[in-house]
């Protein structure tokens, strides 16, 4: 939102300062330094409130170390997490941007799965949550999503990925099917949709199962965090790009304003 607020004062009042918002490093900056204030300032309210409230994780005794040491941690913290990821991304980053979209959307759709899971566990007393396979559904249902918008949209200019020790470190999805039939690559929507499925509810488990221990997904998450900004920042950048071999991918580079965010 300020982003585009200040470009219109920019380029139509010649505001003063303006200019640094179509910087991406000090939007970056800004976003990390909203994230922490955020999180900071209400985080410690929250969870006090959840402690005068006795709202606490339940855990079920599956004989490991250290597991029942979480019992009675506060939960639904996730609010926190989520206010400090969304909200600077709303202010700093372009939301006409189609990554930038897609992660809203994803981080949204995926954290109100989260909040009713721990909802049914701490106002209805299951310990079991929300049932497996509802969580599965919801996931399933933000990868396809993502993978069809990605697949249409004439913003996103290529469905391929870099990956190392291939030629030109470029995976065409296409190749799944061209090996057949060069016909076939008009049909890659059929392997790429499902394959963003599988990544994006792969990586979604994967990231609850982490979280088996306090702070055990957050360390993590921040490292991999840190590592996805700094490739976003250099496949948005054609100069960097290039050197590098990687691909190319315009206006990738903004989602290190969301990704600041998350890690801040």
């Amino acid at each position: 939102m300020l982003y585009h607020l200040f470009q219109y004062l920019s380029q139509n009042f010649d505001f003063p300062g303006s200019g640094l918002f179509s910087f991406i490093s000090f939007r970056a900056g800004m976003a990390v330094l909203t994230s922490l204030i955020i999180t900071l300032l209400f985080g410690g309210k929250l969870i006090s409130l959840l402690h005068r409230k006795q709202v606490g994780e339940t855990v079920r005794d599956l004989g490991l170390k250290g597991q029942m040491e979480k019992s009675g941690t506060p939960t639904m913290g996730g609010v926190i997490i989520l206010a400090g990821i969304i909200v600077p991304t709303l202010l700093f980053a372009k939301l006409d941007n189609i990554y930038i979209q897609l992660m809203i959307v994803a981080t949204v759709w995926l954290g109100a799965i989260g909040f009713i899971d721990d909802y049914i566990k701490v106002f209805k007393k299951n310990k079991k949550g929300l049932a497996g396979k509802f969580k599965v559904i919801g996931q399933i249902g933000v990868g396809f999503i993502v993978g069809l918008t990605m697949y249409l949209s004439d913003d996103v200019s290529t469905i391929k990925t870099t990956i190392p020790f291939i030629k030109n470190n470029e995976f065409d999805y296409a190749w799944l099917l061209t090996w057949i039939s060069d016909d076939l690559a008009k049909y890659v929507w059929l392997v790429f949709i499902p394959l963003v499925v599988i990544i994006v509810t792969a990586v979604s488990n994967g990231a609850n199962i982490t979280d088996g221990l306090d702070g055990l997904a957050t360390g993590t998450s921040a490292i991999i965090g840190t590592t996805l900004a700094i490739f976003a920042y250099l496949s948005g950048n054609i100069v960097f790009a290039d050197y590098l071999n990687i691909i190319y991918i315009p206006n990738a580079s903004e989602l290190v304003i969301f990704i600041s965010a998350f890690v801040g």
